[in-house]
């Protein structure tokens, strides 16, 4: 397993991953999953240690994840390490993503499936981006938004 994380590591982008887990979210691990498959830096979960590891399949073995107990404590991480946070939500004056030039290094932040993220994470974002969708629904589901965020990064970066 040290083998395979040591691979890893030589092969990580410059993109982080995080998720608020306020409520205790089914999808942390479908995200930790994808973040693995698209060899993201490290995933940071806000707020509760606690999440449910059977969406991640094992990857959260091999995939770097770190907590952060609130909010304010991310933020403090975000700034002391230069990277921008990214918040991927749709709420009033975010871009769509298919405008919007991610940085290379930053970090995608996610909130719970429903509420969406806190007002203190989107006050804390340097831009909010959202997900263009075109039917009846409202939203995608965390985990699937998660996954075309990171692979929107992996179009504008990776090759």
């Amino acid at each position: 397993m040290d083998a395979i994380v040591a691979d890893l590591d030589t092969k990580r982008h410059p993109f982080h991953v995080a998720i608020e887990n306020w409520q205790h979210d089914m999808n942390i691990g479908s995200i930790v999953r994808s973040a693995n498959a698209f060899a993201a830096d490290t995933v940071h979960i806000i707020g509760r240690k606690r999440w449910n590891k059977r969406g991640a399949m094992v990857t959260d073995r091999y995939q770097h994840v770190v907590n952060h107990p609130d909010v304010a404590s991310f933020v403090l991480w975000a700034q002391g390490a230069g990277v921008p946070i990214i918040a991927i939500d749709n709420v009033p004056g975010s871009v769509i993503i298919e405008t919007f030039d991610f940085p290379s290094t930053c970090v995608l932040l996610f909130g719970q499936e429903g509420p969406g993220l806190s007002p203190e994470a989107l006050g804390s974002a340097d831009a909010i981006v959202e997900i263009s969708q075109f039917g009846s629904t409202r939203s995608i589901n965390a985990s699937a938004a998660a996954a075309v965020a990171m692979h929107v990064w992996v179009t504008q970066h990776a090759f």
